[in-house]
């Protein structure tokens, strides 16, 4: 697969052995129809800068993938594939990794035998977002993606203040908490250190740390788990990288607002978060 002069790869997350619902059709009553794939699963994000539309970035890997024999299940825009129903109906990589503009997206998913493809494309801003997840035998080769240029992508972390001022929001990606605990655990943590340094360079702006669970246990208990959890990273801001606290405000949602499914251990995982939401001051 080759993907347009200049996608910077921005992330990638391989599982050995899992199950991937493939989305087939548009969402309907709260619903993304799907079908089962199970095998090795690989989710890779890039982004691109420029002018190029979503579907003169995803028309070339479409055609390149009925090129290798996929067949193509469901190709869709934004409103045909069900708006907003539809972006939280299926798997997306979380933020800033992937941003998905819900007005602004396509989305297409092929199959050939046991292996399955899924691309999303988006654009947030001056910048286009792919996400592919592939699905393969445990024994196949992982599938090549390159830039159409020859030199290879650089990985590129996007920054938490473009996220924040595109989005008003933004996953805290990079923290670990101690197994089984509310406590962020020792370690120095890149969003936290830009979180603060956000604050500080933007006084009319204030922030709001909302935990995040999955669906385990009663939302009273999660509620309770995902407030302590955005409290542990509001205390470290604070002692670790001076941020204002007096700026930084907590809540816990619990799990009403998964942004995965809840039926797979990766959606699981991914729907365990901190994320902040930017306020005026």
């Amino acid at each position: 697969m080759t993907l347009p002069s200049g996608a910077a790869g921005v992330s990638e997350r391989a599982t050995a052995l899992g199950v991937y619902q493939l989305p087939v059709g548009p969402e309907a009553s709260d619903e993304v129809p799907s079908q089962r794939f199970e095998g090795r699963i690989l989710r890779r994000t890039w982004r691109l800068e420029g002018g190029s539309t979503v579907l003169e970035i995803l028309a070339p890997m479409r055609e390149q993938l009925l090129a290798q024999g996929y067949e193509v299940v469901f190709d869709c825009a934004a409103r045909d594939c069900g708006g907003f129903g539809f972006r939280f109906g299926i798997e997306v990589v979380p933020a800033p990794d992937m941003m998905v503009d819900i007005s602004r997206y396509h989305f297409l998913s092929a199959a050939k035998g046991d292996q399955a493809v899924s691309i999303l494309v988006s654009r947030a801003g001056g910048t286009a977002y792919v996400q592919m997840i592939t699905v393969q035998p445990p024994d196949a080769a992982t599938p090549e993606v390159k830039p159409a240029a020859e030199a290879p992508a650089p990985v590129r972390p996007v920054e938490l203040a473009k996220v924040l001022e595109v989005r008003g929001h933004a996953v805290l990606p990079d923290l670990v908490f101690e197994s089984g605990s509310t406590r962020l655990r020792e370690g120095q943590y890149s969003s936290l250190k830009q979180l603060a340094g956000f604050l500080a360079a933007n006084p009319q702006y204030r922030l709001l740390l909302v935990g995040h669970t999955d669906m385990v246990g009663s939302q009273q208990q999660n509620a309770g788990i995902s407030e302590r959890r955005a409290q542990s990273v509001r205390e470290r801001m604070i002692e670790a990288y001076k941020a204002d606290g007096g700026r930084i405000d907590v809540a816990g949602a619990g799990y009403l607002a998964p942004i995965a499914s809840n039926l797979i251990p990766e959606g699981r995982e991914a729907n365990r978060r901190v994320e902040a939401v930017l306020l005026a001051q």
